[in-house]
């Protein structure tokens, strides 16, 4: 299902790319690629995208999904853990200016480590509600180190959350995650990005808690699930 195109930024998304034609776009926990190919088919450059997920059999599935080869859509693919040193190193520093990266070198990556300041937009959906609070906060300070300084560089997505911080019990037992999964408000999602990972002042952050619809689950009325819609923009 599409999430890119649905959220708020995503016009704001597209300009990065006319005012930098280096910009580079970061797709994170890809999947199938369905995000990654809507933004080339409105215009975003292939030779500018990543995609990456823990199993590369997503990707392969995504081709077979759009009758696609790597060679008919060549965006490149990187396969990992984000919390192995191996795919992103926890020894990275938020980058003090811009890195370019050629298409060239970006085809031929094996991690994303190298990439350190040279990411204009990360696209991070239905990702960070996967993990507790610590990684959450580990995979939000590796994404950090990999974008651009540059003013106007974001990173966005929607994932789970919750009116107030903490674990989620709407739905427990009805095939999600239920009380195991621990999801951020608007507000401890903005604490945690401007307080612990970006110094202050040089970022803007926009987090949104609002109501979905969870039909799938097929929950009674009285249970309700809501997701965070967010965006940080580098100042």
């Amino acid at each position: 299902r599409l999430k890119i195109s649905r959220l708020p930024y995503y016009q704001q998304f597209l300009e990065l790319v006319k005012e930098h034609p280096d910009a580079i776009y970061l797709d994170i926990g890809c999947c199938f690629g369905n995000d990654v190919r809507k933004a080339a088919a409105d215009g975003y450059p292939l030779g500018n995208i990543i995609a990456s997920d823990l199993r590369g059999d997503f990707w392969q599935l995504g081709h077979r999904l759009f009758n696609t080869t790597q060679d008919t859509f060549p965006v490149p693919f990187v396969e990992g853990d984000v919390f192995q040193d191996s795919h992103i190193s926890s020894l990275l520093t938020l980058p003090a200016e811009h890195q370019s990266i050629d298409a060239d070198t970006l085809s031929k990556l094996n991690s994303l480590t190298p990439l350190k300041g040279a990411i204009s937009a990360i696209h991070a959906s239905a990702l960070f509600h996967l993990f507790d609070e610590s990684h959450q906060k580990i995979l939000a300070r590796k994404l950090a180190c990999l974008l651009s300084p540059r003013p106007g560089s974001m990173i966005f997505g929607v994932h789970v959350g919750r009116p107030v911080k903490g674990f989620r019990v709407e739905g427990a037992g009805l095939g999600g995650l239920g009380a195991s999964m621990f999801c951020h408000s608007a507000e401890s999602w903005k604490t945690l990005w401007e307080e612990k990972i970006f110094p202050p002042g040089t970022i803007h952050v926009e987090a949104e808690v609002t109501e979905m619809s969870r039909d799938d689950l097929n929950a009674p009325p009285s249970i309700k699930f809501y997701q965070l819609t967010w965006c940080i923009r580098r100042l």
